[in-house]
């Protein structure tokens, strides 16, 4: 892991200032109180005045950060300088106050699980790391523990070994969680941005025959009186005229253009009757269709027990999800796909199965999450991170599909099963 890779430079990471800022104004105040409390009601003695002076430093740096920086995102290398401040403050005000045998000394944790969750892996190893040589400091190195000296009572060894190793366990499960966390919600969030844009972009082109009904409308009008025109002029110069082959091509393509616009136009109202309806095994075909032109892999579609021949409605959800199953298996077969489709009263079954490689056991347990590569050789140069496959198995879920992923297939590749019960779709 490089150095760009490990503090994530190209993410350029921020943590928000009002959450920094407040996380600090609690941690103030909580020191505020518990000096005092333990000083002023409980009676016991401390160095009051170096303790305060420990904690005015720290409201005065979060008042500068709260009114003298501007910005509203902090970079994630000034956010680790007021988290690693913060560490050495607490570290002082411990050390002064029984150092780790203080029942705060938990909190030496706080700095590292805030990296962990907001910013990158190095900062966070850098404050763990720091965090764990200032607890081995504290335990070494301390203060006595106020009201300690009045019962004449010091912890054992053992005792204090047994803090330190179980604030250490403490920082590194939490750490963990966070980075775990963190990465998780930012591939989740990365996803469905994705996603969110397939479904624009989609729903984009399935309003073009709209707008090409409009546009066929809003042109016959132009087009008909450059035709007008071009005949007159025609008449006027005469069949002798240098300009008349050109005048006769002008008139022909106005002509043409005419009709191509009228297509669209029957187009349009085609689709609202015929294409934004569909059987299952007309939209398999047009998909398959599609793949055919630009692959040269065989797919066979077996549609023998396709009992259940209902409408259903096309959707841009429908059709991206199986494209990019269908298009999986053409890109990683070696030369056969075949698609099975079933259906009877009950349920409505697609099986795509190519002669592939197959699922990696490494993918199959995570398959349909993003951002997840194998491990394996043999599908290193075509395999991507999985985003493809979260896409279609999210959008197609939409749909109420449920789906099934099986490493070996009847043709020995990657079989995905895809069904729907009848009552799912809405019928035409």
């Amino acid at each position: 892991m490089n150095f760009s890779t490990l503090f994530r430079l190209e993410e350029n990471l921020h943590l928000d200032k009002k959450t920094l800022v407040a996380l600090r104004w609690i941690a103030i105040i909580g020191q505020l109180i518990a000096i005092n409390f333990v000083y002023y009601y409980l009676k016991l003695e401390l160095p009051i005045v170096a303790v305060h002076a420990i904690v005015s430093v720290g409201l005065i740096t979060n008042l500068i950060l709260q009114f003298k920086i501007k910005e509203n995102q902090l970079k994630d290398l000034y956010s680790g300088f007021f988290l690693i401040y913060d560490l050495f403050q607490l570290t002082f005000l411990l050390y002064l106050t029984g150092g780790i045998s203080n029942p705060f000394s938990f909190l030496m944790i706080v700095p590292t699980i805030v990296s962990s969750t907001f910013l990158s892996m190095g900062t966070t190893i850098i404050l763990g790391t720091l965090t764990i040589i200032s607890l081995f400091i504290l335990k070494n190195f301390h203060e006595i523990l106020p009201g300690l000296d009045a019962y004449r009572f010091s912890f054992p060894e053992y005792y204090l070994e047994g803090i330190l190793i179980s604030i250490i366990i403490g920082l590194i499960f939490l750490s963990y969680f966070g980075i775990r966390f963190s990465g998780e919600t930012k591939k989740r969030s990365e996803a469905l941005e994705k996603l969110q844009q397939v479904m624009a972009r989609e729903y984009q082109l399935d309003s073009l025959g709209g707008l090409a009904a409009a546009a066929a409308h809003s042109l016959g009008t132009p087009l008909a009186t450059i035709s007008v025109v071009a005949k007159e002029l025609k008449k006027e110069i005469g069949d002798k005229s240098k300009h008349a082959k050109d005048l006769e091509l002008l008139v022909s393509q106005s002509k043409r253009c005419s009709e191509i616009l009228r297509q669209i136009s029957r187009k349009e109202i085609e689709d609202d009757q015929f294409i934004n309806i569909v059987k299952v095994e007309d939209l398999l075909e047009e998909i398959i269709i599609s793949f055919k032109e630009t692959s040269d892999v065989k797919i066979n579609l077996i549609s023998g027990e396709d009992k259940n021949k209902i409408n259903i409605k096309r959707a841009p959800e429908l059709v991206y999800g199986l494209r990019n199953f269908i298009g999986n298996a053409v890109k990683f077969s070696k030369s056969r796909v075949e698609i099975t489709l079933r259906s009877d009263e009950k349920k409505i079954e697609i099986k795509i199965n190519d002669d592939g490689p197959g699922i990696p056991e490494d993918v199959l347990t995570k398959i349909g999450e993003p951002y997840i590569k194998s491990r394996s050789k043999e599908l290193s140069s075509n395999s991507g991170l999985g985003l493809g496959t979260f896409l279609g198995k999210t959008l197609l879920e939409r749909k109420n599909a449920k789906l099934l992923f099986k490493s070996n297939g009847e043709l020995g590749g990657a079989l995905v099963l895809i069904s729907w019960r009848p009552k799912d779709f809405s019928n035409a």
